[in-house]
């Protein structure tokens, strides 16, 4: 599969977990007769960690976006440090990677 379709398929995905997502990130509402002291903690727990979640996926669409614009530029697969080409089991193993492997370790 080339990579702008992996990253389209994955653009995708991620809207879909987003659009599922949405209930949990919500504002807890506190109803002292509804749930006891621990439910909400696993209320504001289980918020806190479908925001968390979000915030991943957010840095995820924006390493997606960043390769798709490497690819509409013709830079995709070089180094964006050294201009160097990224090695290829890299970018199989993960379309958006940007640094070659020497640039990733400094």
């Amino acid at each position: 599969m080339d990579p702008r379709t992996q990253l389209h398929a994955r653009l995708e995905t991620l809207d879909a977990e987003d659009a599922a997502g949405v209930h949990a990130q919500a504002t807890v509402e506190l109803d002292q007769q509804a749930v006891g002291r621990l439910s909400r903690m696993d209320a504001l727990q289980n918020q806190a960690m479908a925001q968390a979640q979000a915030r991943m996926r957010n840095a995820e669409r924006q390493r997606i976006l960043a390769a798709l614009k490497r690819l509409d530029d013709y830079e995709y697969g070089y180094c964006t440090d050294c201009g160097e080409p990224v090695e290829a089991k890299r970018l199989m193993a993960d379309p958006t990677i940007p640094r070659c492997l020497d640039c990733t370790r400094g």
